[in-house]
């Protein structure tokens, strides 16, 4: 894995994955990411 890049996981309380998905790692893409959930 590479520091330029996040692997971005998300579960509901069941365990379903809810989402998958890679971003650029620096705070406001990241953010974004997570806020298109």
């Amino acid at each position: 894995m590479s520091l330029e890049e996040t692997a971005i996981c998300v579960v509901d309380e069941a365990g379903r994955i809810v989402k998958e998905a890679r971003a650029a790692s620096e705070p406001q893409v990241l953010s974004e990411a997570l806020r298109k959930v």
